[in-house]
């Protein structure tokens, strides 16, 4: 792992921050980046017909052992910020209607403004490289 990635969390701080992430996406205050940045999880969604509800679903069903690691922001004018990978393993129906398990790489940015919390799942996509799970 590159000196932006930190994978040394104990399994309750990892509760904690997914805590505050399933919050937000159960109270509404998430999105899924779907800019020109980000074709790959456009393509992701499409392939297996995730509508909203499903997208959601997804999100709500991440565990503490799918955590990977976090990483610094490099974009400039972000660096502050921290990023949280999480790679779940679910079944899904692609585009022809056969079943397939998915190792869906997810990224995650907790955005934090006084009493105001959203997230932005940056990365919403199959997996396309080595993982690895900190608690696995």
């Amino acid at each position: 792992m590159g000196e932006y990635y930190n994978q040394s969390y104990t399994e309750e701080e990892i509760k904690a921050i997914l805590q505050k992430i399933q919050d937000c996406i159960t109270n509404g205050n998430y999105t899924i980046s779907l800019n020109q940045y980000r074709q790959e999880n456009i393509q992701f969604i499409n392939e297996y017909r995730l509508d909203a509800s499903k997208q959601k679903e997804i999100l709500l069903n991440i565990e503490v052992l799918d955590f990977c690691h976090s990483l610094k922001n490099i974009n400039p004018g972000f660096e502050h910020e921290i990023l949280y990978v999480f790679c779940p393993q679910q079944n899904l129906f692609n585009i022809l209607g056969e079943e397939e398990s998915i190792d869906i790489y997810i990224k995650f940015n907790i955005i934090e403004y006084a009493d105001n919390k959203r997230v932005i799942a940056v990365s919403f996509h199959k997996r396309n490289k080595p993982i690895n799970y900190a608690f696995r």
